[in-house]
């Protein structure tokens, strides 16, 4: 659909004709409500700061973390002994710069206001989007924000949870010579936080993605089915990018949640066909 028939379909559903600029007006304000939120969040967040650094952003790299603790004590469950164990490390950071805390601080505030307010980012753009979807189209999509939601946070959690013990514990522990003592800089180890959690929440959107494309009909499901072993080889590349510990047992727990993904991404984009097919049938 291009963005003029959108908006042509958005002024058929509301009240009154709008103009083009009335509706650029409209998804202006939703933005600016959505930024808002975020910098409410920001502003909690920001104030509670010295709290929510020392208890939640370095509490994956210590060794008494519940999830290292619980992963350690998984392996021993199920008979591999301390393969997912992590070597205690001494995560220790410096900042070369006076400003680099005092910029970090805000990068971390705005970080957490937006993971915060994500449900209600998106509940504004759907509140634009849902005046241009028909009647039968609302009824599919029922429910999109919860999953959206749903999937987002649990993304976060898992790379919080999961892949950033991990990373700390192969980048402190990977050492080319004795002679190197690693020092990184609280806002390196920011960053790579961010792209841990938040990055990983926007990558559990993979099967919403998908759909999307679906109904528009650049992908299908037999696509997918067809090209399932390079995905699965792709999915394999992007785990070891993100979790680049050679421990087999770490990629695998990077990759079997991506690759479930895909396989949902699959079963959605068949309703979609079916659907699509029964009316196709029903038109013809």
């Amino acid at each position: 659909m291009s963005v003029l028939g959108f908006f042509n379909k958005r002024k058929k559903s509301a009240a009154g004709e709008m103009t083009f600029i009335d509706h650029l007006e409209e998804l202006r304000w939703h933005v600016i409500r959505a930024v808002i939120a975020v910098l409410v969040c920001a502003l909690v967040i920001f104030i509670q700061l010295d709290i929510i650094v020392s208890d939640l952003i370095f509490a994956p790299t210590r060794a008494d973390f519940i999830s290292t603790r619980w992963l350690c004590w998984l392996g021993e469950k199920v008979g591999i002994g301390k393969a997912l164990c992590l070597e205690q490390v001494n995560a220790t950071f410096l900042e070369t710069t006076m400003t680099g805390q005092f910029v970090a601080s805000f990068t971390l505030s705005f970080i957490g206001g937006f993971i915060v307010a994500f449900p209600y980012i998106f509940w504004e753009f759907w509140r634009f989007v849902r005046p241009a979807l028909s009647t039968k189209e609302l009824q599919e999509t029922r429910g999109v924000i919860f999953w959206v939601s749903v999937l987002f946070f649990t993304g976060v959690l898992f790379g919080y949870f999961i892949l950033t013990p991990f990373m700390v514990n192969f980048y402190f522990n990977y050492k080319l010579s004795d002679q190197i003592t690693i020092m990184p800089s609280f806002s390196d180890y920011l960053e790579n936080l961010i792209y841990t959690t938040a990055g990983i929440g926007l990558l559990f959107q993979m099967p919403l993605l998908m759909s999307l494309l679906t109904r528009i009909g650049l992908v299908s499901a037999r696509f997918l089915r067809q090209y399932r072993r390079h995905a699965f080889v792709i999915i394999l590349i992007a785990a070891a990018v993100i979790t680049p510990s050679t421990d087999p047992f770490s990629l695998t727990i990077v990759t079997i949640p991506l690759y479930l993904l895909y396989e949902a991404s699959i079963v959605l984009a068949a309703r979609i066909d079916k659907r699509r097919a029964q009316q196709e049938k029903e038109w013809s």
